[in-house]
């Protein structure tokens, strides 16, 4: 039996903050998942853009999520890509409610645990001061599952 997936520790490689996805980045600080909202076309929209992707409109608004959404698809690694990473871990791509869809990892249950379609919720875990980052966590660990490993 595996144990329980947790936030990666240590000294992680991160991205750098930029002008345009500081905002999001901020509310994550503040345990806010934040989201682009581009009025002219109703969608919603992640990665930060300058331009929506289907109307490529450039007014967009920032809009906070409820942070609730399911696992569309996920991969467990138990190969680190760089020692800076601790094993196990699941990347899974999450829909969000909202109608945008984004990359995380999923903690709180076992690999063996995560399936396509898995209800999950936003959780943060602060790397340092300036860093907070976004992970998922199942509502239920297995109850819904409809496939098997």
């Amino acid at each position: 039996m595996s144990a329980l997936l947790e936030p990666q520790a240590g000294r992680i490689p991160t991205g750098t903050s930029t002008a345009l996805s500081g905002p999001f980045w901020e509310g994550c600080r503040r345990r806010e998942l934040l989201y682009q909202y581009f009025p002219q076309s109703g969608r919603a929209q992640f990665n930060p853009a300058p331009v929506d992707r289907v109307s490529l409109s450039s007014s967009f608004e920032w809009r906070r999520s409820a942070g609730l959404g399911s696992v569309y698809s996920w991969s467990a690694v138990f190969r680190p890509p760089s020692q800076a990473f601790s094993v196990p871990y699941v990347a899974a791509i999450i829909t969000l409610g909202e109608g945008f869809e984004m990359v995380s990892n999923i903690v709180g249950c076992r690999p063996e645990d995560v399936y396509i379609g898995q209800p999950v919720r936003v959780v943060f875990h602060a790397v340092n001061e300036d860093l907070t980052l976004p992970y998922f966590t199942p509502l239920s660990p297995a109850a819904g599952r409809s496939d098997a490993l």
